[in-house]
């Protein structure tokens, strides 16, 4: 381990001298225009100059010009006592700050209230809540260095730079920790950051941990690329507690060098210790990237031993409520257990995308580990959480007996103004841009309204505050009114003079959670057996998404991404299925619920299939449209689309992701690969809870990472890699060009994404992030594909023209089609 020298740091310009650990005081600050939103396609003056190259730094009264041909000005910010930066702009604009080094060094800046920080022209992740725990390793070059921070939300900004007490080390601030529970030995997971505060690589690398004088566990951990921030999994063993209280973790990261092994460093956390009938953390290992994860539950306090298995009423949180605090404002029950899932952070997903599928998992995993009552699932929430109801709720309605959001609004384009892709309203006599519309369809899995009908099989029970200041109540009652219009079994209430959070009984727990309606209501709801479902009138926006009711799947769409619904009937004493379906191209029934032996018959839509043999094998029968006409279908095969590959280029960043960066191009294009896979993977750590492994591809190996989704970064000039997975792909991006079926789009300046299945795999996905030039490259640094409601179809190609006109920047965008080509795709151009 080697020492670094004291950290001494000149802030040019007009900012003071920064010494170790000292905050940086002086900035200059510029306005946006709005707000930052969920925009696929925006614009933006500043980092249109930071795409083309043509970006310096700017003084105090210089002016910017905007699209529409305003212009505003930099001005002079200096930090309060405390270190913040406070100004207007600091809502939605840029916070500039240039830093002096005598020499070439690695330091750890530390900021607050920033979406981004662009370093030297490279992204870094920020702190846009406000967090505390984000700590990056940046390289200071000699001379003058540029941080150029895109801020948002909090309205202010601190940045401190300080010196890392060694090359790699471990951070605790963001672990994600189990509670042990008293009597349990059970093995537990931890998750622990390890910084890379260097410029090289770091193998071989592993973390040994060690509960108070048990036994110690040793844990590998991944290659870390240089001035990184990864979140690795660490397993503990421990001795079954014997009281409650709190116990002491020893973490000690080490490397591994022939027979040697050197300590690298060190850090100490503490776990609670809880009673079992308390509320308490369990830590789990995510299926979808390898990462640990947590959720909180509060067992049910059973009356005897010989009690039925409980129910499961699973209750989703608000923004910035983490998922321990949401279980600690219900009472115990003592029928059913209550259980959290994270959303993958506070904030995390608003319950869509990543966080719809964290709820997924922990719902699954615990209805396992609490041996529940598989007829008993319920789905509340609060706030977000409401939301969250309404959307896991509607989108997987064969999940729960019964839902009820509290304080939920409805979807983004009911509560949130900038939710129309950021675009700025259209006169009502004004054409529709075909691929504004276009990507507005890619966002239709956040559409619960679109969703409303699925609450047919469930029970539904609203709950507001007729006050609330924070989702106003107008977001239910939209809500109510669309219930009324076909439901027969759900209850609304609101909360006389009641904001946002209120509890207005004595009794234990807070009432706009732990409502006793609710739990009254929910008591009163089961889910059928399969065999006893008659009916199922389901619709999804996207089978990638939602497939599965009961006993019918939609597995391809005529549309991508459009409504895709069925209405069918089930008569048991005629082996019949019945009914109609809107934008089904495939369908698969399983007949799991039927007795061998007689033939079945099938009409949709009008047309009937009979004499249907028994599938005694699969226990399901597929049919696929052709033609505008039904007919019965072998299993489809592993090729095709599928419910769990079917694209959409999101989709991509789960299934254990691999980042892959190309080291074959210019040096500017090989740092731009590092730097973009880099910060990806940060941003899904600030958002997700969760690192991606980060290779380059000379070191990338098939084997190492089968049945792996992988992104490859750079094009097929740029990435060794490309002409492993991606060589036989309609779409092909190259220096000056992408090449999408037939079709050529030239340039330099073109960005492109896409998602392709990876060859070998039925259910792995390669994806790309693509440029023709190094303009193009930097154009991909702030698209938002880990923001919850951005939509984003299979493949896409802008130009830099979006940064200052926004849609005509849009060149091309599309589906594949179900056997993943273009010719029987559906794409649009400009």
């Amino acid at each position: 381990m080697r020492p670094h020298a004291l950290l001494t740091l000149t802030v040019s310009l007009f900012c003071i001298s920064a010494t170790y650990g000292q905050v940086l005081r002086e900035c200059l600050v510029l306005p946006l225009e709005g707000g930052m939103s969920r925009a696929v396609v925006y614009t933006d003056p500043v980092q249109a100059m930071l795409v083309s190259g043509m970006w310096t730094a700017p003084k105090a009264g210089d002016t910017v010009t905007f699209p529409d041909g305003s212009t505003r000005q930099w001005e002079a910010v200096t930090a309060n006592a405390e270190g913040w930066f406070e100004h207007p702009a600091l809502r939605n604009g840029y916070a500039f700050i240039p830093v002096s080094s005598e020499r070439e060094k690695v330091v750890l800046l530390e900021s607050s209230g920033s979406v981004t920080v662009i370093v030297n022209g490279e992204p870094r992740v920020g702190d846009v809540y406000g967090h505390g725990y984000v700590r990056i390793p940046i390289q200071l070059k000699a001379g003058e260095n540029h941080l150029l921070f895109r801020t948002s939300r909090l309205g202010r900004l601190t940045a401190k730079l300080s010196n890392p007490s060694e090359e790699v080390l471990l951070d605790v601030r963001d672990a994600t920790l189990p509670d042990l529970v008293v009597g349990d030995g059970s093995d537990v997971w931890l998750g622990i950051v390890v910084i890379n505060a260097s410029t090289q690589s770091q193998k071989g690398l592993f973390i040994l941990a060690n509960h108070e004088g048990g036994r110690t566990v040793e844990s590998a951990v991944p290659d870390l690329p240089p001035l990184s921030v990864s979140k690795v999994p660490v397993r503990l063993r421990v001795s079954p507690p014997q009281s409650a209280g709190v116990g002491k973790v020893q973490l000690r990261l080490m490397r591994r060098e022939g027979k040697e092994r050197y300590t690298l460093s060190t850090a100490e956390v503490t776990l609670r210790i809880r009673e079992p009938h308390e509320s308490q953390k369990r830590t789990f290992v995510s299926a979808m990237d390898g990462s640990v994860q947590y959720y909180a539950v509060l067992p049910a306090q059973k009356v005897s031993k010989d009690s039925s298995p409980p129910a499961l009423v699973l209750t989703l949180h608000g923004a910035g409520v983490e998922a321990i605090g949401q279980v600690d404002a219900y009472s115990p029950k003592s029928w059913a257990v209550l259980v959290a899932p994270t959303n993958r952070r506070p904030f995390g997903f608003n319950w869509e995308d990543w966080g719809r599928l964290d709820a997924l998992e922990v719902l699954d995993l615990a209805q396992r580990q609490w041996r529940t009552d598989p007829y008993r699932v319920y789905l509340t929430g609060h706030s977000m959480g409401g939301h969250g109801t309404w959307q896991v709720g509607l989108t997987h309605p064969d999940r729960f007996a019964a839902i009820a959001p509290s304080a939920g609004w409805v979807s983004i384009w009911t509560y949130a103004t900038s939710a129309r892709l950021g675009q700025r309203e259209r006169p009502a006599d004004e054409k529709t841009d075909p691929m504004e519309e276009f990507l507005l369809r890619c966002a239709s899995p956040s559409d619960t309204l679109g969703l409303a009908r699925n609450s047919l099989l469930q029970g539904v029970y609203v709950l507001h505050g007729d006050a609330d200041d924070n989702v106003p109540v107008a977001q239910a009652r939209i809500m109510r009114e669309r219930l009324s219009e076909f439901h027969r079994d759900f209850e609304y209430y609101e909360q006389p003079g009641a904001g946002h959070w209120w509890d207005v009984s004595d009794e234990p727990g807070v009432d706009c959670v732990d409502w006793l309606p609710i739990f009254d209501f929910f008591a009163r709801h089961r889910l059928p057996t399969r065999d006893s479902v008659r009916r199922i009138e389901f619709t999804t926006m996207s089978p990638g998404v939602s497939s599965k009711c009961h006993w019918v799947s939609i597995e391809m769409q005529e549309q991508p991404m459009k409504p895709s619904s069925v209405n069918l009937r089930y008569d048991p004493g005629r082996r019949r299925f019945v009914g109609t379906t809107s934008n089904v191209a495939r369908l698969a029934l399983s007949v799991e619920h039927m007795k061998p032996g007689a033939p079945l018959s099938v009409e949709l839509d009008g047309q009937v299939i009979g004499n249907i043999s028994y599938p005694a094998r699969e226990r399901q029968i597929w049919l696929v449209k052709e033609g505008g006409q039904w007919r019965l279908s072998a299993a489809p095969d592993a090729k095709l689309k599928s419910p769990q590959r079917y694209g959409g280029f999101k989709s991509v960043f789960t299934n254990r992701p691999v980042l892959v960066y190309g080291t074959k191009g210019t040096p500017e294009e090989n740092a731009w690969a590092l730097a973009k896979a880099r910060f990806d993977s940060e941003q899904f750590w600030y958002r997700g809870n969760a690192t991606f492994e980060v290779v380059a591809d000379v070191e990338f190996q098939p084997d190492r990472y089968r049945d792996r989704n992988i992104i490859l970064y750079g094009n097929a000039d740029t990435n060794a890699a490309w002409q492993l997975l991606l060589d036989d792909s309609p779409v092909q991006v190259r220096r000056g060009s992408v090449n999408i079926g037939s079709r050529a789009i030239a340039g330099e300046n073109l960005a492109c994404l896409f998602v392709r299945p990876r060859a070998g795999s039925a259910t792995a996905l390669v994806g790309a992030v693509a440029g023709t030039g190094i303009t193009g490259l930097r154009l991909t640094d702030r698209l938002p594909y880990f923001t919850a409601g951005a939509g984003f179809p299979d493949c896409l190609v802008l130009s830099t023209d979006m940064l200052t006109k926004g849609m005509e920047g849009v060149l091309a965008g599309g589906f594949f089609g179900e056997d993943w080509s273009v010719d029987r795709g559906e794409f649009l151009w400009r």
